[in-house]
């Protein structure tokens, strides 16, 4: 049960409880940004308590936080980054409000939240076991899985210039389709008629390693900070002209969306759960031990265009991930891939075993035949321009809740 307690007035329903604490970056109104850790409905301004010397070398850490994104406080290691993180907790656990709160909370109603970090290298894989056989299944029916994909964690090198923070439109891109009923390999320059997202999650790399040198799966998680949301929109018919042979490009590099609030990885601890069993077995770099998989609710909603009511179209679960954290970032560095602070690694679409936990549109709708029905009696087979799409995320046990917030964002008609 839940045994932590606060002067300040938490709701109990929050996803921003004292057990969580995540990391973001804020102004409220001047423009100015600063680091915050979200609790409740207010955020910890950590400049502000970096002045009153709440953890000592009172410039240092004032110089840290108001930087335009975590970078530099992240790069300062686990050790630095947990101890803040109790010295807010404790602050917040005290017996009596403190003389210095008013100064240092802010409500998070009057901030704008930024993009928490700077993204030097953005990679996206393909863990989920149930995405990758239902999309198989619609293109390759005979081998929906290709050879390769009980072997490695299959992934991709993305764009990071186009990752974006919650709330940021997305423009319809246009490029290379080919329309319905033209000749079967002649294309047309177009807008996209099949906007789509990707239900994910993706974690953010909080220490460097030197090029050429692997990291073991067993230390995979000293180089993971925390976790975020992540919509990873997908244009598909511009992508299904162009994947072969070299995956995809101008389908997926428009635009990804991630959630402001960084939730740490050891906020995380009592939500880990062991994943899917490996058969075959992996190979010995990828094998682990233990519980390297998360229990973190998942939910996609949609608000058409014009509407005020959401309908929910999927529910999953980061525990269906067949590859784990530790495992896609040990095969990602294997061959000597350096990887840096901010590094931005995401899961790949989350699908579960049933219709109603697919994460994209392209497996609930599978591939435009099967329509959705909204609640206010429209139909998507995929987005249309003006509709806003929503990812919520939370983990919840024996009291405690670790929430994500949300990540959305809306389409914009092509230019």
């Amino acid at each position: 049960m839940q045994t932590k307690q606060s002067w300040l007035s938490i709701p109990t329903d929050t996803d921003f409880s004292l057990f969580n604490l995540p990391v973001g970056v804020f102004h409220t109104g001047d423009h100015t940004p600063r680091a915050g850790m979200a609790i409740g409905d207010h955020i910890v301004d950590l400049a502000a308590a970096a002045e009153t010397g709440l953890f000592g070398k009172r410039r240092f850490f004032t110089r840290i936080f108001t930087q335009p994104t975590l970078n530099a406080f992240i790069a300062l290691g686990k050790p630095v980054t947990n101890r803040i993180r109790k010295k807010v907790q404790d602050w917040l656990s005290m017996p009596e409000k403190p003389e210095n709160a008013d100064r240092i909370l802010v409500d998070r109603k009057t901030a704008t939240l930024l993009m928490p970090i700077q993204v030097p290298n953005y990679t996206d894989f393909y863990s989920s076991i149930e995405h990758a056989t239902n999309v198989g299944k619609m293109f390759r029916p005979d081998n929906p899985l290709l050879p390769n994909w009980r072997w490695i964690p299959v992934g991709y090198h993305g764009r990071a210039s186009s990752i974006v923070v919650s709330g940021t439109p997305i423009r319809r891109p246009k490029g290379q389709i080919l329309p319905p009923g033209g000749a079967p390999d002649i294309p047309v320059y177009a807008a996209s008629r099949q906007m789509d997202f990707e239900l994910e999650m993706a974690f953010v790399i909080g220490k460097e390693s030197p090029l050429g040198e692997p990291i073991p799966v067993e230390k995979a998680e000293e180089y993971i900070f925390g976790l975020v949301l992540f919509n990873d929109w997908s244009a598909r018919d511009i992508q299904r002209w162009e994947y072969v042979p070299l995956g995809p490009f101008l389908g997926k590099n428009f635009g990804s969306s991630i959630s402001p609030w960084i939730v740490p990885l050891e906020a995380l601890k009592p939500f880990r759960v062991k994943g899917p069993k490996q058969t075959p077995p992996p190979l010995e770099y990828l094998e682990s031990k233990g519980a390297k998989n998360c229990n973190i609710e998942l939910e996609v909603i949609v608000q058409p265009a014009g509407q005020t009511k959401e309908t929910r179209i999927s529910r999953s679960n980061t525990k269906y991930l067949y590859w784990s954290m530790a495992q896609q970032l040990a095969h990602h560095t294997v061959n000597g891939c350096n990887v840096q602070v901010g590094d931005l690694m995401a899961s790949g679409t989350i699908s579960g075993p049933t219709p109603d936990s697919y994460g994209s549109l392209l497996e609930l709708s599978w591939g435009g035949k099967n329509p959705l029905k909204m609640v206010d009696g429209s139909t998507r087979t995929f987005l249309q321009d003006g509709d806003t799409l929503t990812i919520r995320g939370w983990a919840g046990k024996d009291g405690q809740k670790i929430g994500f917030g949300e990540v959305t964002g809306t389409i914009l008609p092509s230019l």
